[in-house]
């Protein structure tokens, strides 16, 4: 006989009453994620524009919990993203198992010193080309 079998628990059954409470409590809990991920997306927001990239991480993770809960919001992600691929790539990035963080905080500082800056005093191409040549 062996032992692993021997101390083996019986198998519990479960009643329609549990099954009912699983439910709820599921329903609950998912409620609760997507509320919690709608209030740091907006924590977010918020503290954007102070000094310090401190809320695009909270939005990106309140953004994974409403996305991961919510099946609605991921309907309207997906039109958002169909509609305008440019603008939720980096975020698409981000939401990734390993995202790629310090590659889209590049790609963003190139994106924003394009559409502010003159082109005679873009530095961050310049910075970019200088540490390839060091490289080599």
């Amino acid at each position: 006989m062996n032992a692993s079998v021997a101390l083996a628990m019986p198998r519990a059954r479960h009643s329609p009453a549990d099954d009912l409470a699983r439910e709820i409590v599921a329903r609950v809990l998912r409620v609760t994620l997507v509320v919690l991920g709608l209030l740091l997306v907006a924590a977010g927001a918020v503290i954007a524009p102070l000094p310090g990239p401190l809320g695009l991480p909270l939005t990106v993770i309140g953004l994974m919990l409403v996305l991961r809960n919510s099946f609605k919001a991921r309907k309207q992600f997906v039109r958002f993203q169909h509609a305008h691929p440019k603008l939720i790539f980096p975020l698409r990035r981000l939401l990734r198992r390993e995202p790629e963080v310090v590659l889209v905080a590049w790609q963003q500082v190139l994106r924003i010193e394009r559409l502010i800056m003159p082109r005679r005093w873009r530095v961050a191409v310049r910075w970019r080309k200088s540490i390839k040549r060091r490289r080599r």
